[in-house]
């Protein structure tokens, strides 16, 4: 403890830096940022922009920067974003880099000081169509941010099953794959079973009418007759995460 207090006299630490290194997080008016959740989990903890306000996302933002050097925000809207710009050029006395995507709505912002990781494995992130890209997106945003290899392999879907066949060896020599698809939720099952590799089915909130809304996607997946994941419907981060965790799990058999 003393010598936080001290790095704190000297100014090497931030108040906040200091408060993260003794209880693992940091305490905000908008919340409480869990600072040793990649230490403790192996993943990042991530900002979730939706119900929280524009200032609120950049309090939590600029309490993850003090503390590890990285936030990421997901379900960011334009105006989450520009509130993060806002404070980082207020209160952050280094240089931080900020990733907006805006079709997956994340928002990652690193200090020049953050040392990224590295997983020695490669994840698969596969959609059924053009639809699934946002959720599929935040799923390849914890995975860069985890450090893992990601390929994306895009609008395979099973209308036409020639599409995914023509991926086939790519799919095969993934570590791990993160397939997502809406309607049926078909693809993840037919993926599952062409591979020897783990698979996350990542059910999409497209379809309409009975069992819309992912639904029948979920449902699909749950019923599968190959052996996979399911996380929720729309649920990237989740997904991401656990294809991560795997792969840091495989990364680590190889050492």
């Amino acid at each position: 403890m003393r010598d936080v207090l001290e790095a704190v006299a000297d100014g090497e630490f931030s108040p906040a830096a200091a408060e993260a290194r003794l209880s693992g997080y940091v305490t905000t008016a908008a919340g409480r940022f869990d600072a040793a959740r990649e230490h403790r989990r192996g993943a990042p903890e991530g900002i979730l922009a939706a119900g929280k306000t524009p200032a609120e996302v950049a309090a939590l933002a600029a309490a993850a920067l003090e503390s590890t050097g990285r936030a990421l925000v997901t379900r960011a809207g334009e105006d989450d974003v520009a509130a993060v710009a806002e404070i980082v050029d207020a209160e952050i006395d280094v240089a931080v880099d900020l990733d907006h995507d805006e079709r997956a709505r994340t928002l990652v912002a690193r200090t020049d000081r953050f040392e990224p990781p590295s997983i020695d494995a490669t994840v698969g992130v596969v959609t059924g169509g053009t639809a699934d890209a946002a959720a599929a997106g935040e799923a390849k945003t914890v995975l860069d941010a985890m450090g893992a290899t990601v390929e994306r392999v895009d609008d395979v879907g099973v209308a036409h099953l020639g599409r995914v066949l023509d991926h086939l060896e790519l799919l095969r020599e993934a570590d791990v794959l993160v397939v997502a698809a809406g309607r049926e939720g078909a693809l993840p099952t037919v993926v599952a079973g062409l591979v020897d590799t783990p698979v996350v089915g990542l059910p999409i909130s497209t379809g309409y009418g009975h069992g819309g809304d992912g639904e029948a996607a979920l449902a699909g997946l749950l019923q599968s007759c190959t052996v996979l994941s399911v996380v929720n419907v729309d649920a990237g981060f989740v997904a991401g995460t656990q294809a991560g965790l795997i792969a840091r799990a495989i990364a680590a058999a190889r050492e």
